[in-house]
């Protein structure tokens, strides 16, 4: 198990501080979307070049103050809200046209200040991947370097002195807020439409600034980014008319970018899950919903600054690979089978999960520990924990592209959920562990009985069933403005810039062009500092020649 990461990325926070309206047309960078690499991103450019003026424009609410947001304990309440976009898939196939939900960060701060508090990093393996699919100086080293560089420890005092001040519950506290400059603008509650070219002598597009759904135009300078997410990027290149062309032209757009790629390549991680029932000597998580004396005395503790379980963050977790999990048979099985599902291809993605199969330092899957199940459902009332296992790499990827009949309304998403037979029978694989996990000494001891499946489900006939029905997003979609060279279905360069503009760039996990065995707000975050590296010395290079 590992243990609760106590790493906050003060970026987030710095941007979101002071959140404006701002009155002018004109600034040197706009950032389309202000959640979780719009802000990071945004606010090192303004430290960065101090002399530029940083605009990021958001779609939704600041949602400062919200105590949903800003208490841990209410993690996961802001899911269907206002906040979230609430966006869903087509029927997907793979699950007998069941629809999937896809909420995403509809506030400041993005999809970081909707998530679970989860905070952690792939294997060294994964990030070298990224390199290795054409993209040099992406690796383990530059990414980890990035990732730290957002992060922030103090340590419990080990000691106690008179006039000492430790973490505790109240301090000591830092105030983000002046890490953005001056230079930097954020509007909320506004929605780009998109980006707005022009042709330049060489052939290539320019961007020009954006034009929002009301008509308003911004101009940039400099520079346009678009980092509205895994979901909405591609719907924002494909109304500029950035994309493939009989999406484009299904849509009424005239494409200005042949670019395929824009919208392919969509992977998520999908989770499985067995619950329990714990037994009356535990307290779970739980507690706070159905005890409503309970859940006030806790959240009034939580604002005197003291022990509460509104203070409670963290999860459990352990990633392990094939082998590890289910020994030489299992693994051999899995493995065969994944080569079965991917046949003849030459895809480098496809490839580069078959060769992390192989590696014993790439997890394929995890399975995690958190409250369960939600109100008004049978057993309500009662404590649970929950065991929730995904596959790291699964096979499948779908696509995200702009909806034809509404170009400028919600996305159409098809990741293709478990339409590779390989990841259902992972899934499979991955219940019936939690489940073996669940019935070893000392946890077997802490549960009356199984609240799902229930034990009477233990076929792989019935289990394959539970699977199909059950099985859900963990929000972690990544790929869909890949990170490639152009003839593999690339969107942007390893410096980020769109192929066939000249300041159009896209920072946000879709540019992450394999999905990682972790959760992706770290390489997200990494990815945010490594842009702003790569902006910040392109345009001290261009003022130098000046």
């Amino acid at each position: 198990m590992l243990p609760v990461v106590l790493a906050v990325s003060l970026l987030m926070g710095a941007a979101s501080a002071t959140p404006s309206q701002p009155t002018a047309k004109t600034y040197d960078y706009i950032v389309v979307g202000g959640g979780t690499a719009g802000l990071a991103l945004s606010a090192r450019l303004s430290q960065g070049l101090k002399n530029a003026t940083i605009l990021v424009i958001e779609a939704g609410e600041a949602g400062l103050g919200d105590e949903r947001i800003e208490i841990p304990g209410r993690r996961g309440s802001t899911f269907g809200s206002k906040y979230d976009w609430n966006l869903t898939t087509v029927p997907q196939k793979g699950t007998g046209g069941r629809v999937w939900v896809q909420t995403r960060g509809h506030v400041l701060g993005g999809s970081s200040a909707l998530n679970l508090f989860s905070y952690d990093r792939a294997s060294a393996h994964e990030y070298d991947g990224w390199e290795e699919l054409g993209n040099p100086g992406w690796n383990w080293d530059s990414m980890r370097a990035a990732m730290m560089k957002s992060e922030n420890f103090t340590s419990a005092n080990s000691q106690y002195y008179t006039g000492s001040e430790g973490v505790g519950t109240s301090g000591p506290r830092r105030h983000v807020s002046a890490l953005a400059g001056p230079n930097h603008f954020v509007l909320t509650e506004r929605k780009v439409a998109k980006v707005n070219l022009e042709a330049t002598a060489e052939g290539n597009q320019r961007a020009t600034g954006v034009t929002l759904v009301d008509g308003t135009v911004f101009i940039a300078r400099r520079e346009v980014i678009v980092s509205s997410g895994s979901l909405l990027s591609p719907s924002v290149l494909g109304n500029s008319g950035i994309g493939r062309a009989d999406v484009l032209a299904a849509a009424g757009i005239t494409q200005l970018v042949d670019l395929p790629g824009v919208g392919e390549n969509l992977q998520d991680h999908a989770k499985i899950q067995s619950s329990y029932e714990l037994r009356k000597n535990y307290t779970g998580y739980d507690h706070l919903k159905y005890d409503t004396a309970y859940a006030a005395k806790q959240l009034q503790l939580w604002w005197e600054g003291k022990t509460s379980m509104y203070g409670y963050s963290g999860s459990g977790y352990t990633f392990a690979n094939w082998n590890q999990a289910l020994g030489d048979d299992g693994e051999e099985r899995l493995v065969a089978l994944a080569h079965e599902a991917i046949g003849a291809t030459d895809h480098p993605v496809e490839l580069k999960k078959l060769q992390w199969l192989n590696d014993t330092t790439v997890p394929d899957g995890y399975t995690g520990v958190k409250g369960y199940p939600a109100a008004g459902s049978t057993g309500y009332g009662k404590d649970y924990f929950t065991l929730i296992a995904a596959v790291m790499h699964p096979l499948s990827r779908g696509n995200v592209h702009v909806n034809a009949s509404d170009p400028s309304g919600p996305p159409l998403i098809d990741a293709r959920y478990l339409s590779h037979e390989y990841d259902l029978r992972a899934a499979i694989e991955a219940i019936k562990k939690c489940r073996a996990v669940a019935l070893s000494e000392p946890l077997r001891s802490t549960w009356v009985s199984e609240y799902e499946p229930g034990l009477d489900v233990a076929t792989d006939a019935q289990l394959r069933e539970f699977a199909l029905k059950t099985t859900l997003s963990i929000y972690h979609p990544v790929g869909s403005c890949a990170m490639l060279p152009r003839e593999d279905g690339g969107v942007v360069d390893p410096t980020l810039k769109v192929y066939g503009t000249t300041n159009l760039r896209v920072v946000d996990a879709s540019i992450i062009p394999v999905l990682i065995s972790a959760h992706i707000q770290t390489a997200v975050n990494g990815i945010a500092e490594r842009a702003a590296e790569i902006i910040i010395e392109e345009a001290t290079r261009q003022m130098l020649r000046l």
